[in-house]
């Protein structure tokens, strides 16, 4: 198989155990030429992608799963999100000036992490993720250990070019057999190098960690960056804004322009729209 904007779950067969593992290359490419992005920033952002890829992975219902950050620190916002057939987007914003090479806690500094989850049909759900630990990985275990009660690992792994991760989970209903399975599985999960995750496709990998036991691989599912932004969708954010102050934006500036934070896509909406936006009519 073939490596590269790929997903895919796999199990330990007979237990109570679940995998799942990506790797982003062009799709996290695309993201990260929206903006200059510093390596340090990048790879946080790539690691925030795998993770948030993976997590969906646990989303039984059509929708989207994102994980969002907002600190003190250089890195004031980061955001990631992939819906339930794998399309992702993501950004960070950041002070320049500030960027040096710290690791995830100094990065984000003192501030709040969110996984939300959006179904298609349904209502929406968030959950706050612990900052006690000291990557991003950490803190998404911790939260999935508080929040759901579900024994998880996670490894996510970035370079200027690739990212890519593990997931691993052991459901409730386990027996004593699946604890000492467990145990073995993540001893071995951890000694794999960045250079494996990035580059081996993912049956040469889990063979290479999981010989001895009997895994099942299901299909791969590609990845891929999509923005999920519309002019409709730019119509109801002016909606939620108001007639007043988009008519006075209008008669500051004669037009009302808006981009996308994700993929810098420009909308532009002059009276005629918002006439039609707040009376269902054109005005004259």
């Amino acid at each position: 198989m073939a490596s590269g904007d790929q997903f895919q779950r796999f199990i330990f067969e007979d237990s109570q155990i679940r995998g799942a593992w990506v790797q982003l290359d062009e799709s996290y490419q695309q993201i990260g030429r929206q903006a200059p992005y510093p390596e340090s920033v990048r790879q946080l952002l790539g690691q925030s992608l795998v993770a948030s890829v993976l997590m969906s992975s646990t989303l039984k219902f059509n929708g989207a799963l994102s994980l969002q950050a907002q600190g003190d620190g250089p890195v004031q916002t980061l955001m990631s999100e992939c819906s339930h057939d794998r399309f992702v987007r993501g950004l960070a914003r950041f002070d320049d000036q500030a960027i040096g090479d710290g690791d995830f806690q100094q990065l984000l500094g003192d501030g709040r992490m969110a996984i939300t989850i959006t179904p298609d049909q349904g209502q929406r759900y968030q959950g706050v993720v612990p900052r006690e630990r000291d990557s991003l990985a950490g803190c998404l275990e911790e939260y999935f250990e508080r929040s759901e009660q579900i024994a998880t690992s996670l490894l996510l792994f970035s370079s200027e070019d690739k990212a890519g991760g593990l997931l691993l989970q052991r459901l409730p209903g386990h027996t004593p057999e699946d604890d000492e399975l467990w145990e073995r599985i993540n001893h071995l999960a951890r000694t794999v190098e960045a250079s494996e995750m990035l580059e081996l496709d993912s049956e040469t990998l889990l063979h290479r960690l999981f010989n001895e036991e009997t895994v099942r691989v299901f299909d791969a599912e590609p990845v891929a960056f999509r923005c999920g932004c519309s002019r409709e969708r730019t119509m109801n954010a002016l909606e939620a804004i108001g007639s007043e102050e988009c008519y006075s934006i209008l008669e500051e500036q004669g037009s009302i322009k808006m981009d996308c934070q994700f993929c810098h896509a420009h909308y532009r909406f002059n009276r005629v729209d918002v006439d039609q936006l707040f009376t269902g009519h054109t005005l004259h």
